[in-house]
């Protein structure tokens, strides 16, 4: 494994302060998995233990679109909603808290159908809010489920018993993983070659400080398609894209890549672009197209290399 810059950090830890990247979206938008929180925050979260979290009328736990694409990609987004279980009753944070990175990646799954349509490629996506447990890092790790996100405390998971962690393993991490699994394992029994990409957002303020960089590109001890895609986005005038900056995947910070990409020796990357940028649909499509050409340049690349 490479020397890592101090200056980056595992991808899954963030610790920029409040009041960064809020969406305006409070309702439910079918198009971005944003859900309506009504809740006032004025309880901290009702415990979920001996009964089911999930109410039966409530979304599921996962995105699945274009499952059968032909395409050679498979698109992920692991923080793709900032929506709570009822049960929950919005984990004792204010509306406003809901909105902001701490919650979710804000502009990722927007970015992500936009470009899993343009390539005809599969998406998966998480349909639940990183604090409700975080879908990109290890369950056994106790900041799976924060009691503090960046500097802000979150109250309903304070004291939670076994039983509670198991429910929301059981079910929001699994089925979202599950599904992944059976996605890749279906196109590796029918012989097809898979490139895997997880999508995210990062804030655009980090301790008080604007961030220059507009996207990054993470990898961990695979750069073979990463670096192909930085390549590319690098190629672009104007444009500031981050080598594992600030944010590098992990073994003990990550789980998608090193459990679905690493672990499978299929080529991967993951890409972050900056929130702000990507808060409103004209950013969105603007980055979508951008990724889009960028991914399709770096498969090419690979595809000639690899042959």
């Amino acid at each position: 494994m490479r020397m890592r810059s101090v200056a980056a950090m595992p991808k899954s830890i963030d610790h920029s302060p409040p009041g960064d990247g809020a969406n305006p979206g409070t309702g439910v938008n079918p198009s971005t998995g944003s859900g309506a929180l009504s809740g006032t925050g004025a309880h901290s979260g009702a415990s979920a233990a001996g009964g089911q979290l999930l109410g039966t009328d409530e979304p599921p736990p996962v995105i699945g679109i274009g499952l059968q694409g032909r395409s050679n990609f498979v698109i992920v987004v692991d923080h793709a909603s900032r929506r709570i279980p009822r049960r929950l009753n919005d984990l004792g944070l204010p509306e406003s808290e809901l909105q902001r990175h701490i919650a979710w990646d804000i502009g990722a799954l927007g970015v992500a159908r936009q470009v899993a349509a343009a390539l005809d490629a599969p998406l998966v996506a998480q349909n639940y809010s990183r604090l409700v447990i975080d879908c990109n890092r290890d369950p056994d790790v106790p900041t799976s489920i924060p009691r503090v996100s960046e500097s802000t405390d979150i109250p309903g998971n304070l004291e939670l018993s076994d039983a509670d962690i198991a429910v929301r393993r059981a079910e929001i991490f699994e089925p979202y993983h599950r599904r992944i699994r059976a996605l890749l394992d279906e196109r590796a029994a029918a012989g097809r070659p898979t490139i895997l990409v997880a999508q995210h957002s990062m804030t655009n303020i980090y301790l008080g400080v604007q961030r220059e960089m507009h996207a990054a590109v993470l990898y961990n001890r695979d750069r073979r398609l990463a670096g192909l895609v930085l390549d590319r986005l690098r190629r672009e005038a104007g444009l500031i894209i981050g080598d594992n900056q600030p944010y590098f995947v992990s073994d003990t910070t990550d789980y998608t890549i090193p459990r679905h990409g690493e672990a499978r020796g299929l080529p991967h990357v993951e890409i972050e672009i900056r929130q702000d940028l990507v808060a409103d649909d004209a950013g969105q499509t603007e980055w979508a197209r951008r990724i889009t050409r960028a991914l399709q340049d770096a498969e090419q690349a690979f595809l000639g290399e690899s042959l």
